[in-house]
């Protein structure tokens, strides 16, 4: 076999990797050595800003195989039809820590899918929890600033975490998820996915519903207890990409089992609380889980910074069939998302082999910018309505649309029947075992106590009070024993 010579980026060969060129033996290095200094300033650049938030992730590729007839509720053609398949790829991640940080720590866990279908990629983003903690979008930027470094001290401060939750009561809900058993998983392998927002699907005879998605590990879900999480970390600060990357490369593919909960758009104006509200579950009596199909991943990425970091997801990626909800913090991430792509990795970004469909067609009037690979000929115009055949609309709406009265201005969400923040943590609470109650009082106290500021320990615990009488005695009680030491 032939020798391979190494080259430049322009492709000349090198002549010496070893020694930089210097005036003379042992004297200054020059300018005129291309090749270092091309060397150099790649390796400068060889990193990208990390994502704000979901910095620290792992992805695979893999397939998504319908397994059951939902073409009553969707007209999405990757649905269309039991057994097809279509091509996929997953990034999981920690939210609130950086790129340096290690896995096995309690934070919720994101669990995004891009489905490479013929009608182009849909993307779907969500977490390991069915809800977050806030509702509204607007709120997202102080959110991930009291859970991040603070600027002065650099380190995450109990104090800020917990005084923004002070002011958050719809975060209790969320609170419970996290602090509970489920808050550290022991693998990525070993949890749920949720597309957590509200979506819409419309099926060819233009009828309307909300859906909910729910992957569901077919490895069962496990979970690390505190200690055990801190002595993983100390062991393998990168367990859970060492897990993932292991289990595919035994040929242990992992697999998720896909339900939805589906509901009529009619029922939404007169549902008892508001059911695109972020903060809360759709109860499996009202919409009981139907199944859809199962994700299967089989194939690990070759090179984790072109196909994990630079993959990018963004939820405003529908095909028809699917599409929006009033879900306001949806409505924000269709902007935000691609808005932190196009920061990250530049406005073409969609050309990336990672980010680019793999059946569908791209044919638009987008030209240049940063890395575009897609300009199209001398014969191709960049402007619409032409008159020299190029791509035009097809004036079918991927979605049904929705329906808005009443007056612009800044307005809280309608109010429903059961519109508090406090009933679902409850009913959470309610539900756990003994043993998961014990572990969950002490997760929170073990935080909250470290708050200097009795007005918010106070204003925490009266919101365990409000969820549950039991569970904000329990937790009360565990501060003040931990504050006593």
């Amino acid at each position: 076999m032939a020798k391979r010579v190494l080259t430049t980026e322009s492709g000349a060969p090198v002549a010496d990797n070893q020694n930089s060129a210097t005036a003379g033996a042992g004297g200054p290095i020059l300018l005129q050595d291309q090749h270092l200094l091309e060397k150099l300033a790649r390796f400068n650049r060889e990193r990208i800003p990390e994502r704000v938030v979901h910095a620290r992730g792992s992805g695979a590729y893999g397939y998504f195989e319908v397994t059951d007839d939902v073409r009553g509720f969707t007209r999405a053609d990757f649905l269309s039809e039991v057994g097809k398949r279509t091509e996929t790829f997953i990034r999981f991640s920690t939210v609130a820590d950086s790129l340096g940080g290690a896995d096995a720590v309690r934070d919720p866990r994101g669990f995004a899918l891009k489905f490479y279908t013929d009608e182009g990629n849909y993307d779907l983003v969500g977490n390991n929890t069915p809800v977050f903690f806030i509702k509204d979008p607007i709120k997202f930027p102080d959110f991930i600033h009291s859970q991040k470094r603070d600027p002065f001290t650099g380190k995450q401060e109990p104090d800020n975490v917990w005084d923004f939750w002070a002011h958050a009561p719809e975060a209790t809900h969320q609170i419970t998820w996290l602090m509970g058993d489920r808050g550290i998983p022991a693998s990525y392998r070993h949890m749920n996915g949720y597309g957590s927002h509200t979506y819409q699907w419309t099926n060819a005879a233009g009828e309307a519903f909300f859906v909910k998605y729910h992957f569901k590990t077919n490895q069962g879900v496990r979970s690390l207890s505190a200690d055990q999480a801190s002595e993983l970390v100390g062991k393998d600060a990168n367990s859970h990409q060492t897990d993932l990357l292991q289990a595919i490369e035994r040929g242990v593919n992992p697999s998720w089992t896909l339900h939805v909960q589906v509901m009529p758009a009619a029922d939404a104006a007169d549902y008892r609380f508001n059911p695109f509200d972020l903060t809360k579950v759709w109860p499996h009596s009202d919409y009981p889980l139907q199944r859809v199909g199962r994700l299967v991943l089989d194939r690990n990425p070759d090179n984790v910074f072109a196909e994990v970091e630079q993959a990018a997801f963004s939820p405003n990626n529908f095909v028809p069939g699917i599409g929006p909800s009033p879900d306001k913090m949806l409505q924000g991430r269709l902007f935000a998302y691609a808005d932190a792509h196009r920061y990250r990795l530049g406005v073409n970004h969609t050309h990336l082999p990672v980010n680019a469909p793999r059946t569908a067609v791209v044919d638009n009037y987008g030209r240049d910018g940063v890395h575009a690979t897609r300009n199209g000929s001398r014969h191709d115009k960049n402007y619409e309505p032409n008159s020299y055949a190029g791509p035009a609309q097809t004036d079918a709406a991927l979605a049904a649309p929705l329906a808005i009265h009443g007056w612009t201005g800044t307005h809280e969400a309608p109010a429903h029947s059961k519109d508090d923040d406090f009933f679902q943590a409850g009913e959470l609470f309610r539900l756990m075992s003994e043993d998961e109650k014990g572990r969950l009082v002490a997760n929170i106290a073990g935080g909250l106590s470290q708050v200097t500021r009795d007005d918010v320990i106070e204003k925490n615990l009266a919101h365990f009070h409000a969820a549950d009488a039991d569970y904000g005695k329990r937790v009360e009680e565990a501060v003040r024993a931990l504050r006593e030491d």
